[in-house]
């Protein structure tokens, strides 16, 4: 029995794989890796598939200084400023997003956390789009609290989104402004106030291989079945505009891994899909089982409609994972 297919049948028995076990298995061929994760993902998760969609509620001049980052007031992209959307434009948007079979809808905002007033403007939102649509609503608010999580609860939020973006020890090297700690501390406040908690990183910030299984340790940690794996578009105007985009294989390799750490998880694939020459198709045979449709927060994405039509292709069901 190789090394991978030991692996393989251990999580499939429901053991956890060690840090130097998944250090190890990173390096093995890529093909039989990803056969093996695509074989945990059938067995944990069959042929679900979650899709879901994001609006960027909120636009431009971040207080933070995250160096991916388009919207960061640090930086100088170009990218558009606004405040607050209404509620009557995200619920259109929703309206429209619900109507193409898309499972969840999530409000994103710039800057470091919302204000109380602008969490009860967004509470009005949601309300309004639960009233008026079947779409699930997820959030995207920066750091926030137990009581603020828990009004955005009660106006019908099921699920809070935060990303790690990277290891512990590789956080200081992309932003300053907040801490790792912040960013924990915000996802047990979701958790603490009954909501899911979607959170992973991106891949390509010039972190190691160590700092990518430590991530996933963290979110297993955490308890989080929601990864979303970003991988960097560099933007002109941040600092990381220089750095050389992952190649397919690599993702792909990424993603098997996390297969293995997190085999019950929706593995969820989300900015910089569109760099990929196959928009992700190979990702969605090696342990992925989710993806982020239409535009991202500042750069275009992939429609919905030619997402649905590669999934049938590949014999997945759109359907919801994880409440």
């Amino acid at each position: 029995m190789t090394e991978i297919e030991n692996l393989c049948e251990r999580v499939l028995s429901g053991e956890k794989i060690t840090r130097e076990q998944a250090l190890e298995l990173y390096h093995q061929p890529l093909e039989p890796l990803c056969a093996a994760a695509d074989r945990i993902r059938r067995a944990f998760c069959q042929d679900a598939f979650d899709l879901c969609t994001i609006i960027n509620g909120k636009s431009g001049k971040c207080s933070e200084n995250c160096k991916f980052c388009a919207q960061s007031a640090h930086n100088h992209t170009g990218a558009a400023v606004y405040p607050l959307l209404s509620a009557e434009e995200i619920t259109a948007e929703a309206k429209k997003n619900d109507a193409q079979g898309v499972l969840r809808y999530s409000i994103v905002t710039s800057g470091k956390r919302l204000s109380d007033d602008e969490v009860e403007a967004m509470c009005e939102a949601v309300r309004q789009i639960r009233a008026e649509t079947g779409i699930s609503v997820c959030v995207s608010f920066g750091l926030l609290d137990q009581k603020q999580y828990e009004r955005l609860r009660d106006a019908g939020v099921t699920r809070v989104h935060n990303n790690l973006e990277t290891s512990r020890r590789n956080f200081p090297n992309i932003c300053t402004t907040h801490t790792y700690d912040d960013k924990i501390a915000a996802i047990r406040a979701a958790q603490a106030a009954g909501l899911t908690v979607c959170s992973g990183g991106i891949m390509g910030l010039g972190e190691t291989v160590e700092d990518r299984i430590d991530m996933a340790l963290t979110l297993r940690e955490l308890d989080i079945h929601s990864v979303p794996i970003n991988v960097l578009n560099p933007i002109s105007g941040t600092p990381l505009e220089h750095c050389t985009p992952l190649t397919e294989d690599e993702v792909r390799r990424i993603v098997a891994v996390y297969r293995f750490l997190l085999p019950d998880a929706s593995i969820r694939l989300a900015g910089g899909r569109g760099l990929l020459p196959d928009k992700g198709r190979a990702c969605f045979l090696s342990g992925a089982n989710a993806a982020i449709s239409g535009d991202m927060l500042t750069t275009a994405g992939i429609t919905v409609e030619t997402d649905r039509r590669m999934l049938q292709e590949l014999g997945y069901e759109v359907k919801r994972c994880h409440g």
